[in-house]
């Protein structure tokens, strides 16, 4: 393992006054990497570490920050698993289902290390929560999986001043970074401005190769234990860019923005990802039940894939793709069929992308709402209007005709 250069930040945590004989003999084959000696693995025990994600990074980082022997270890996460999420999320299991990310997670940690200290934060990490849980940790290792949550990840991590490992996961291709803004730039500097609502798909749209969470989940944990022990050549100033169909990697190097602004205080990361069209109008998925079994059927667009549609839609809705429509606004084509309803209530699977198409459809002076929670928070309260499988209605057969 090689040392860090002259001049490069130091360990960011400071030992522990000794290891026991069980965290020494975990440790064996680890203490006998060149430039790796019992300090480094003290301030691996004395380091608590912050996880932002228990789903397909965080079940892959953990098990090796575990494994590694870091001493405590943070989960971020409001979700609980899903059958969806197995071929991914490894720590996971079927017996889990249904439980808390965060507590399946810590199951995991812990059957691989009982010593190991987990803290459960089962929130939704947000603007009135994240400098308060941050101050408790000496690092930050963020696995999630929207652009509001990167973008409060790295503020809430240069107020506290502490460093932050990030990735990203969609399909084939992945990215790793460290934003450690004492000693370098960090992720405002890269992507100054968020990608408009939509614009990138989320892994539930857009799919995501599994091993392509182990590699770039133990990517953050060995970044990780790089910055905890001060070992090694650290991603400042460079992403590191994995694409898994061609087993290849590349590196894009970037500098602090000396135009970027500068970040005070947290704000509403929400609304900041949302742009600077208007806000639409969101619809309670309850109450779009309501409207369905008292016979008042609003026209209702489908802006997912077709084969989300296969999986599960709502009955009777219209479909579109949201790029689709996003090039016929840009192209400044007629919409007939929405013009002529003259309303539309607009869902996809969570409700970003309807956030996008409602913004679009209200651009063009017609009334858009977007399903709150989307198609999954309907499908908890109106089962009943849910269908899958080969699309039979004319309606669904194809896009609306642009």
């Amino acid at each position: 393992m090689k040392q860090r250069e002259h001049g490069a930040p130091p360990p960011a945590v400071h030992p522990a006054a000794q290891l026991d004989d069980d965290r020494r003999a975990r440790a064996q084959r680890q203490l006998l990497l060149p430039g790796f000696d019992e300090v480094a693995q003290r301030r691996l025990a004395n380091a608590k570490v912050l996880v932002i994600g228990a789903g397909g990074l965080g079940s892959a980082s953990v098990p090796y920050l575990v494994g590694s022997g870091v001493g405590a270890i943070g989960l971020v996460d409001d979700d609980v698993v899903e059958l969806s999420n197995l071929h991914r999320q490894v720590a996971h299991t079927t017996a889990n289902l249904g439980v808390a990310k965060t507590e399946s997670l810590a199951q995991a940690a812990t059957a691989l290390d009982p010593g190991v200290k987990i803290i459960e934060h089962r929130v939704r990490l947000d603007s009135t929560n994240a400098l308060e849980i941050f101050a408790d940790y000496d690092l930050v290792i963020d696995g999630s999986d929207n652009f509001p949550t990167r973008y409060l990840a790295n503020d809430a991590a240069q107020l506290n001043n502490i460093p932050l490992v990030w990735g990203a996961i969609l399909a084939t291709h992945g990215q790793v970074g460290l934003a450690w803004h004492a000693y370098g730039p960090g992720y405002r500097d890269l992507f100054p401005d968020p990608p408009n609502p939509g614009e990138v798909p989320s892994c539930a749209a857009g799919g995501v190769l599994p091993g392509l969470c182990g590699t770039v989940g133990s990517l953050l944990a060995t970044e990780a234990l790089k910055v905890i022990t001060g070992l090694g050549d650290l991603l400042l100033g460079r992403v590191l860019v994995y694409d898994a169909l061609a087993a290849r990697t590349r590196e894009i190097p970037y500098a602090k923005d000396p135009g970027g602004q500068q970040v005070t205080e947290l704000i509403d990361y929400e609304l900041f990802c949302r742009g600077s069209d208007p806000e639409p109008e969101g619809l309670p998925a309850a109450e779009l039940a309501a409207q369905l079994r008292a016979g008042h059927t609003p026209w209702l667009l489908d802006v997912r894939t077709p084969a989300e549609r296969l999986e599960h839609r709502i009955r009777g809705a219209h479909a579109l793709e949201l790029d689709d429509l996003q090039e016929a606004i840009d192209q400044d084509r007629a919409l007939p069929e929405l013009e002529v309803a003259g309303e539309v209530t607009i869902y996809c699977a969570r409700q970003p992308r309807s956030i996008r198409a409602a913004q679009l459809v209200a651009g063009r002076g017609l009334r858009a709402r977007y399903v709150i929670g989307g198609i999954f928070a309907f499908e908890e309260q109106a089962p009943e209007f849910i269908e899958s499988g080969p699309l039979v209605d004319a309606r669904d057969q194809e896009n609306l005709n642009l």
